[in-house]
């Protein structure tokens, strides 16, 4: 895919880019004072305890990286790929990062124990402010895993089936205001409304009742704590987008913790994920406290509302454009659920095997999450290399997926390659748009009900098409891969079909 000077050519192609934001000049005037003691490091080519992984030259000191990378990362990343091998280094903003490329180096990252690759470490700056204190990352991790337990016992096999006819509901009253065509933001609408569908299923009905413009731009402010700035910078600095996520995270919580104490006082509570966080207990006997419970809840709705509402706004796009595979989707929802106005039920969801295989398929070309990192505590070695503590340590789903030695045809969109189950088999680190091992999302089976129930709705009822044949680029810009500019047409299909 690469020629011997690729990488070099490639940083050369942007090297001149100078169209810094204005947080990128912040960011590095702040710390640049950090670049000296870089340098010794960088000097250093063997730790205590083994060779350390090749690492990537750059003229620009404590910068490094940061504009090749940021600007087109995943070239970046098989261009080093295939000069430097599956393990290597480079700088970036004062940090220095170490890639594991392929299935073979990814045992690492998805193998590891917390004490030894750490995920506090990295997460916990950019996650606290935006969940609060006392869940995910700002506690131990034998306590993350005692909430992550929690949070898995509300996402089982009987909740799902009270789930799917909500999100069915909400995908039919929210695409009412689409109309019969028309062009619209597909990225926009889809984010809205898993949103809805995640509070209503997931939060339970006194959550979403108070689900209006007012909260719906509080999520919005939150769901903009999530920024590249946010996850290098201390969160006191008075950026706009800090402040407006400490105020939104603020006036959820008052919204959460009244329907806390609502349900409370209910008689008969609904059995959904906020009765199952409110009875639930850690291994000592103590409850969880009201903000804990917020805190998670919090974490639920917007760690999944990232994943669902990328993947499946590139899930429409592709099915724009292939016209022939959209119309085997349609034929196959017929077959499964009948015609538009014919309502989804959970079990009909493991029938809808093409709708399946190309979530798949849109999961691997375009994995909403880039890069999957730990910090580094203990000396880790790896296909034999030592990586020394310090190190954030990395595997990137998007570039494991599209490694041409691992994936035919690894730049087309091909969903018949998982009817073999072993495609998808992620112990073999090659497909990962969720993560593996010790390390899987446990929101995943709801990801995919969630995604393939609103699909079914919208396949039966219109016809999705590209815009002047326009398919959406990447935006690298922001930390989960959105795409760029996502205008959809749509057609209504005949009611008697």
């Amino acid at each position: 895919m690469f020629s011997d000077t690729s990488f070099e050519q490639f940083q050369e192609s942007i090297g001149g880019l100078t169209d810094l934001s204005t947080g990128s000049i912040t960011l590095v005037t702040t710390t640049l004072v950090l670049s000296a003691a870089l340098a010794y490091r960088q000097l250093c080519g063997k730790t205590d305890h083994g060779k350390m992984p090749p690492h990537i030259p750059s003229s620009i000191p404590f910068l490094g990286q940061a504009i090749s990378f940021g600007t087109s990362p995943i070239e970046f990343l098989l261009a080093a790929y295939e000069k430097y091998g599956p393990v290597f280094s480079f700088t970036m903003v004062g940090k220095t990062f170490t890639y594991l490329v392929g299935s073979d180096a990814s045992t690492l990252i998805f193998n590891s124990k917390n004490e030894h690759l750490n995920a506090e470490d990295v997460y916990g700056r950019l996650v606290t402010p935006v969940f609060g204190k006392g869940v995910a990352y700002d506690v131990p991790n034998p306590i993350f895993m005692e909430q992550k337990k929690m949070l898995k016992t509300g996402l089982s096999i009987s909740h799902f089936r009270t789930h799917v006819p909500i999100i069915e509901h909400e995908t039919r009253d929210y695409f009412e205001r689409w109309g019969l065509d028309g062009k619209n933001n597909i990225f926009e609408a889809l984010s809205q409304l898993i949103i809805l569908t995640a509070s209503h299923a997931l939060h339970g009905k006194e959550i979403r009742a108070c689900l209006d413009e007012h909260v719906a731009q509080l999520y919005a402010d939150l769901d903009g704590g999530f920024t590249p700035l946010a996850w290098l910078l201390p969160g006191w600095l008075p950026f706009p987008s800090f402040r407006k996520r400490d105020r939104a995270h603020i006036e959820v919580k008052k919204i959460f913790r009244k329907a806390i104490q609502k349900r409370r006082a209910d008689p008969n509570p609904d059995d959904d994920m906020l009765q199952t966080l409110i009875e639930s207990t850690y291994k000592s006997g103590r409850k969880l406290t009201d903000d804990e419970i917020t805190g998670m809840l919090i974490g639920l709705l917007l760690a999944g509302q990232h994943t669902s509402s990328t993947t499946s706004s590139w899930l429409a796009f592709f099915l724009a454009k292939y016209k022939d595979l959209q119309e085997k989707v349609f034929e196959e929802q017929k077959q499964v659920c009948g015609n538009s106005s014919a309502p989804v039920d959970y079990d009909q969801l493991k029938d809808m095997q093409l709708l399946d295989r190309c979530l798949k398929e849109t999961l691997r070309l375009r994995p909403p999450i880039m890069t999957m990192m730990r910090m580094c505590r203990t000396p880790q070695t790896i296909m034999g290399y030592t990586i020394p503590p310090g190190h954030q340590v990395c595997v990137s789903p998007t570039t494991n997926q599209r490694l041409p030695d691992a994936w035919k045809d690894f730049d087309k969109f091909l969903p018949d390659r998982f009817i073999d189950p072993e495609v998808a088999n992620s112990e073999k680190f090659a497909y990962v748009p969720f993560g593996a091992g010790r390390h899987r999302c446990i929101g995943e089976t709801f990801a995919y009900i969630q995604i393939k129930t609103i699909f079914s709705v919208l396949i039966r009822k219109y016809k999705f098409s590209l815009v002047d044949n326009y398919f959406p680029e990447v935006n690298y810009t922001t930390m989960i891969h959105t795409p760029t500019n996502p205008i959809i047409q749509y057609t209504y299909r005949d009611h008697s079909v």
